[in-house]
C-alpha cells in the first residue's frame, strides 16, 4: 500500500455497506435469535432496526455520505428497538457524527467516523464492560484504530477490525448473540463495500415488497422522526377533511382550531412534501421542526395533567391490569417484539402531561428507556423493574402531586430497584 492512501469513499460506497449489513443480517437472524446472552429474539430486534436505517436511504436523492450517513443514524436511532437494537444504533449514530458534513471522505476519515460508532457503542452499556458485545466492540475499535493509523484502504480498515474482533471473540463466549450481532454487521459491511451481497429484499426500487417467508415486514419499522408544527392563517378549513387527509401520510397528527390560525401538529419523515402540500392550505407561520432522534427540548403544551405514568404492556390483558394499577398511558410491546424508541417518544409528545414516568418490567426495555431519557432529558424519568411484580409494586406508590422526580424516585424505592 502507498505510504498516503487518498482512496475516496463516496455516498453510493455508504449506501453499499449499509445494504450489505442488512442482507448479513437477513440471513443470520434467526441464527442469532437461538443464541444467548442478548435478551430475547436479539435476531428480530436488531433486523428491525436496520429495518429502519435501510428504509431511510428509500427514494432520498442526496448522494453526499455525510447526508446518508445522518439519515441512516436517525432511522436506527428512532426506530432501535430491544437492547441490541440501541447499541447497533448508536454505532450508526456515532459514523453519523464522524462524517458530518462531508460529501465524501478518505478512508482515514471513514475509519475513524467507525471508531466513533464503536465508541457511542460502548457509552450506552455503563458499567457493563465485561459483557462479549462490549469486548468484542473494544478489539473491534483497536484494530480499526491500527489500520487507520497507516492510512488503509477502507477493506483493510474494515480487515483489520474483524481479526482483532475474532482474537477476541476467543476470549469470551462465543455463542453471545452481542458478539455475533457485531461480526454480522462489519462483514455485511465489507461484503457490501465490495458489492459481494444478495438478498431477495434489497432491491429498494421495488419498495423492499420481496421478503424472505417469515422475515418482519421492513415497511412496518419505518419512522417518522421529524416533529412539525406550524400554524396555518386560514379558519375557515374543514378540520376533519384534513385530519383525514394527514392521516394518510402519518400515525400522529393533531389539529387545533384557534381564534385565528389552526394549529398543525405532525410526525413525518418527509417535512419538505408536508409544508409544500400545506402552501395551498393557507398562510404558514411559527414553524417549528425538531428532529425527534436528537437530543431536544419537548414542551408541552396545553397537557392535561402534569406528570403520568407510562408503561408497555403485550396484549389487552396486561393493558387492563396496567390501567387498573394506575398507568395513564401504554405502548403495545413485548420481550419478542419490544416497542421501538420512536414509539415511546411519539406517546411523551401527545401533551397527555407536561412530563412521564417510564415503567419497564423487562430488561429488555431497559436500553430502550434510557435511549428515550436521552433524546427527552428532564421531561421524563426512569423505573427500571426486572419483572411485573417490581412493576406493580413501583406503580402502586405513584401520587399525582408529585413530581416526575419525586415519584422515579419513591416508586424505585418500593419496588426495590436501583437508580
Amino acid at each position: 500500500m502507498t505510504e498516503n492512501n487518498r482512496e475516496v469513499i463516496t455516498g453510493s460506497d455508504f449506501r453499499r455497506m449499509v445494504l450489505g449489513a442488512y442482507s448479513e443480517f437477513l440471513l443470520e437472524y434467526e441464527t442469532i435469535n437461538q443464541l444467548g446472552g442478548a435478551g430475547t429474539l436479539p435476531g428480530t430486534h436488531v433486523l428491525r432496526t436496520m429495518n429502519a436505517a435501510v428504509l431511510e436511504l428509500d427514494g432520498v436523492k442526496d448522494e453526499s455520505i455525510g447526508g446518508l450517513a445522518r439519515r441512516t443514524a436517525t432511522g436506527a436511532v428512532f426506530g432501535a428497538r430491544g437492547n441490541v437494537g440501541v447499541v447497533l444504533a448508536q454505532i450508526f449514530r456515532g459514523i453519523g457524527k464522524g462524517l458530518l458534513g462531508k460529501y465524501n471522505a478518505t478512508s482515514s476519515e471513514f475509519g475513524k467516523a467507525f471508531q466513533y460508532g464503536i465508541l457511542y457503542a460502548q457509552r450506552v452499556i455503563p458499567g457493563e464492560s465485561e459483557r462479549p458485545i462490549i469486548t468484542v466492540a473494544k478489539a473491534v475499535a483497536k484494530g480499526a484504530y491500527h489500520a487507520v493509523r497507516s492510512e488503509r484502504p477502507i477493506t483493510e480498515i474494515l480487515e483489520a477490525a474483524l481479526r482483532a474482533g475474532e482474537a477476541a471473540l476467543s476470549k469470551v463466549d462465543a455463542n453471545d448473540a452481542g458478539a455475533r450481532i457485531m461480526f454480522v454487521f462489519l462483514t455485511g459491511c465489507l461484503k457490501g463495500l465490495d458489492g459481494n451481497f444478495v438478498s431477495p429484499a434489497m432491491n429498494l426500487s421495488l419498495g423492499l415488497s420481496v421478503k424472505q417467508p417469515g422475515m418482519p415486514d421492513p415497511r412496518k419499522d419505518r419512522t417518522l422522526p421529524y416533529c412539525l408544527r406550524f400554524h396555518l392563517a386560514n379558519t375557515k378549513v374543514n378540520i376533519p377533511e384534513l385530519e383525514e387527509l394527514l392521516r394518510k401520510r402519518t400515525d400522529f397528527v393533531l389539529l387545533e382550531r384557534h381564534e385565528k390560525y389552526i394549529d398543525v401538529h405532525i410526525h413525518t419523515d418527509h417535512v419538505g412534501e408536508i409544508l409544500e402540500q400545506a402552501i395551498g392550505w393557507g398562510r404558514l407561520c411559527e414553524i417549528h421542526i425538531t428532529n425527534m432522534s436528537e437530543s431536544h427540548v419537548l414542551a408541552a403544551e396545553q397537557a392535561v395533567m402534569p406528570v403520568a405514568v407510562l408503561g408497555i404492556a403485550a396484549n389487552k390483558v396486561q393493558a387492563k391490569e396496567m390501567q387498573d394499577l394506575g398507568v395513564h398511558c401504554i405502548v403495545a410491546g413485548s420481550e419478542d417484539n419490544s416497542p421501538s424508541v420512536a414509539s415511546l417518544v411519539g406517546a411523551a409528545h401527545s401533551d397527555l402531561a407536561s412530563t412521564y414516568v417510564l415503567v419497564a418490567w423487562s430488561r429488555e426495555f431497559w436500553l430502550v428507556f434510557r435511549q428515550v431519557k436521552r433524546l427527552l432529558g428532564n421531561r421524563v424519568d426512569l423505573v427500571l423493574c426486572k419483572d411485573k411484580n417490581e412493576q406493580a409494586a413501583a406503580v402502586k406508590a405513584f401520587h399525582p402531586k408529585k413530581t416526575a422526580e419525586e415519584n422515579a424516585r419513591a416508586m424505585r424505592k418500593a419496588a426495590g430497584v436501583a437508580e
